[in-house]
């Protein structure tokens, strides 16, 4: 299934600035919704093993802050912005189709 487009969820699944996590083919997603914007990061933190999407969202920063450690991921880039955490996780191609959100399950970066 690597590369394929699927469909995560509805749009309303997701509530504006914050987290769900799904699991794709092996891949543990978490899908961040920004007001009416969608972002798909790799949901493990790269620090330590703990679900990005039980974290805090940042809207305005577009971030998401793991919970256990308190490092910062960029929603775009996936990037980390602060310690502890070193190491990007993957991102994801993310579009909404009439109700649908849809990710393409293979990996950017990360």
């Amino acid at each position: 299934m690597s590369g394929a487009e699927v469909r995560l969820c509805s749009v309303g699944d997701v509530e504006p600035n914050s987290a769900t996590r799904f699991v794709v083919d092996r891949h543990k997603i978490a899908l961040v919704r920004v007001g009416d914007d969608f972002y798909a990061i790799g949901d493990t933190c790269s620090h330590a093993d703990y679900s990005l999407s039980e974290g805090e969202v940042d809207p305005d920063a577009l971030q998401i802050e793991c919970w256990k450690h308190g490092s910062c991921f960029s929603l775009k880039t996936g990037e980390p912005d602060t310690l502890p955490a070193t190491r990007p996780v993957p991102t994801y191609d993310v579009r909404v189709e009439g109700d649908d959100v849809l990710v393409k399950v293979e990996a950017n970066g990360g």
